[in-house]
């Protein structure tokens, strides 16, 4: 299988702090990712390097193919669909759903005097009937729920066609039933072959979709363990990712943390 992404001894210093310390890890075609771990762990530092919004400190860092400062960015970004609570708050509260997915294909937030096709339209309102934000498109974004906006969010990344989708805690902030059903749709996604090679950041076990293939696990800014989801989400290496002592099952194809003792 082919890298889509390679980290080789990743550090990523700001402030003094170590926010990654020596991270290797790679993503081949086909591979759904959760990374795992506490706040502070360094996964959002991750995605921001994994989506060429970051350079490292040190290391090498290849994404589709291309060497991060050995590319010209602003043609690599195109090809990884991002979703995130920054670029969230970045969009217009006033912009139509449809307009908020449409203008991901200038990677822009809000229309300005950009054109687009009707494939571009009818891509984005397939995208939204996808996510289950068909009847939402002429909605404007500001009066939608958070798991709506979450929804919508999730389909402005898909609209590139991208190789590599990254969504960092997607169900962040949402009730029980906007993140049951946000995981479901994202378990879909999952199973799709055509769909992008994935990387999820949570720090909820509960929260892996059904379909994701693999974990990375990290802690203040180290990998404390990678691979295969059924291999490496262990009591032994979760307790040691979270610095308690957990236990973890599956029930029904999901997964369960818990205190143990």
């Amino acid at each position: 299988m082919t890298d889509v992404l390679e980290m080789a001894d990743v550090t990523v210093v700001r402030g003094g702090h170590r926010l990654l310390d020596g991270v290797h890890w790679s993503v081949s075609e086909g591979e759904r990712w959760i990374v795992l771990g506490p706040n502070g762990a360094g996964k959002t530092t991750l995605l921001q390097v994994a989506a060429a919004n970051l350079f490292p400190t040190s290391g090498t860092v290849s994404v589709l193919g291309e060497r991060l400062g050995q590319v010209d960015v602003f043609e690599l970004r195109p090809r990884i669909g991002f979703a995130s609570a920054a670029l969230a708050d970045r969009l217009p509260r006033g912009e139509k759903v449809r307009d908020v997915v449409l203008t991901a294909s200038y990677a822009i937030v809000g229309r300005w005097r950009e054109r687009y096709d009707a494939p571009d339209t009818e891509r984005a309102d397939q995208l939204l009937k996808q996510l289950g934000m068909a009847d939402f498109a002429d909605r404007t974004f500001g009066t939608l729920s958070e798991g709506e906006r979450k929804r919508v969010q999730i389909a402005r990344a898909l609209m590139t066609d991208p190789e590599l989708l990254l969504l960092d805690e997607p169900a962040a902030g949402l009730d029980l039933g906007a993140r049951e059903d946000l995981v479901r749709r994202l378990g879909e996604l999952a199973k799709d072959p055509y769909s992008p090679v994935l990387v999820l950041v949570t720090h909820h076990v509960e929260e892996i979709p059904v379909g994701f293939t693999h974990v990375l696990m990290l802690r203040e800014g180290k990998v404390v363990a990678a691979g295969p989801l059924a291999e490496t989400l262990t009591a032994e290496n979760l307790s040691e990712t979270f610095g308690l002592p957990l236990t973890v099952s599956q029930e029904a194809g999901r997964w369960v943390a818990r205190a143990s003792g």
